[in-house]
């Protein structure tokens, strides 16, 4: 219901409850009540209508119209002004401190000094300060359950953010694992395919090695998909692991089979990491075997763990090209480096963003050592706060 439409209802109320001892009563005097009493009665309700708009005029309105009724004898007593409690009431609920404790003070002195009975006088300043008292309670419980209820909004807004920052990292992760399972696989099948024609006359052998091994990378990124693809469904059917660090030995057998030598060494005492870390050493190590496949030109490549008591070190280097004219160097978001990247390659971009979102650090550049190119990763093996992808993205 409509405020203004409320207030006039109890205006009206108030009003019959205030005209009841007219007509319920017999006037001493004889013959009807004065029409003053009326009048009074009628213009001391009537401001209730605009209460909520005006609480302190109302109030003053109201005490003024009831100071007036007593001047004429032939009216009806009141035994309780209900206008001027509903008036106080509102003034203590919806006004500011300073108007209230001015409005209480004076409504209670000035009825001490206008009724004459004291004991009127103190029913009065009982009935007032009880409906202040009131008034005081509403408006705190109302203000408790405003403060709750924008509580409640602003857990809702982080809720939603913290989950559209979620979907934001899960989408960063599937793309960055879209890119790592087909870069690799399509790399290795597309060596394999162009060496397949110059060695099909004279190495049949060798041409059937290099046909399986297309199709056996073919059929690896298949499996990798499926496993991917699984994850996004709804049903909680089993599904195949995660690639750990334990599949990287495969993984390095794999890539020597398109003529890259790849020797793989561990050193240090192993530990078991976390699953993401498990997941990100293989994507790391892919990545950067699959560049080094696709753009380094090199012989032979180095994949190398190094366990310590709180981090895994990932060493991947190479004896290619290095960096090539015209690539950036590993300063500048390590695009076209070591293995050099094609101009907007997302490659060593997605190797440090990857790491990053898991409080690691990654080094790329040029080998110091002789001719080559260097990728060293750090993977945090304790639980670390992991930044926001737009924070990871700039580490």
């Amino acid at each position: 219901m409509p405020p203004l439409l409320t207030d006039t209802a109890l205006a009206a109320l108030v009003l019959v409850v205030q005209l009841w001892p007219f007509l319920s009563r017999d006037n001493p005097y004889g013959g009807p009540w004065h029409w003053w009493g009326y009048v009074v009665v009628t213009a001391s309700a009537l401001p209730l209508v605009w209460r909520r708009r005006a609480p302190v005029v109302t109030l003053m309105a109201t005490l003024l119209a009831t100071s007036l009724y007593d001047l004429v004898d032939a009216v009806a007593p009141q035994p309780i002004w209900y206008t001027g409690l509903v008036a106080i009431y509102t003034v203590a609920a919806r006004s500011a401190r300073l108007p209230r404790l001015v409005m209480i003070s004076g409504t209670v002195v000035g009825g001490m000094l206008l009724v004459g009975s004291s004991e009127t006088a103190l029913r009065g300043v009982v009935l007032f300060v009880a409906a202040y008292a009131i008034g005081r309670a509403s408006a705190t419980s109302r203000a408790y359950a405003t403060a709750l209820e924008e509580r409640a909004a602003r857990l809702e807004h982080d809720r939603r953010r913290e989950a559209e920052r979620a979907a934001e990292r899960e989408r960063a992760r599937i793309a960055r694992d879209m890119h790592d399972i087909l870069a690799h696989a399509v790399s290795l099948m597309v060596v394999q395919a162009e060496a397949g024609p110059v060695v099909v006359r004279s190495d049949p052998a060798r041409a059937e090695a290099t046909f399986d091994a297309i199709a056996s990378a073919g059929r690896d990124a298949m499996v990798q998909l499926r496993r991917m693809l699984g994850a996004l469904k709804e049903d909680t059917g089993s599904r195949a692991p995660q690639p750990t660090i334990g599949d990287l030995p495969s993984l390095a057998a794999q890539v020597s089979g398109t003529g890259l030598d790849v020797l793989f060494s561990t050193s240090g005492e192993p530990r078991s990491p976390l699953p993401d870390i498990e997941v990100a050493a293989y994507r790391v190590a892919q990545e950067a075997l699959t560049n080094i496949v696709k753009h380094a030109g090199a012989t032979r490549a180095d994949l190398r763990l190094l366990w310590a008591d709180d981090s895994l070190m990932i060493s991947i280097t190479d004896d290619g090209r290095g960096v090539t004219d015209g690539a950036r160097g590993p300063s500048d978001d390590g695009r076209g480096s070591g293995a050099s990247l094609p101009a907007g390659g997302s490659g060593l971009i997605g190797i440090r963003e990857r790491v990053g979102a898991l409080g690691g650090s990654a080094i790329m550049g040029p080998r110091t050592d002789g001719p080559g190119f260097r990728v060293l990763v750090r993977l945090p093996l304790t639980e670390t706060p992991r930044p926001r992808p737009s924070e990871a993205a700039r580490s």
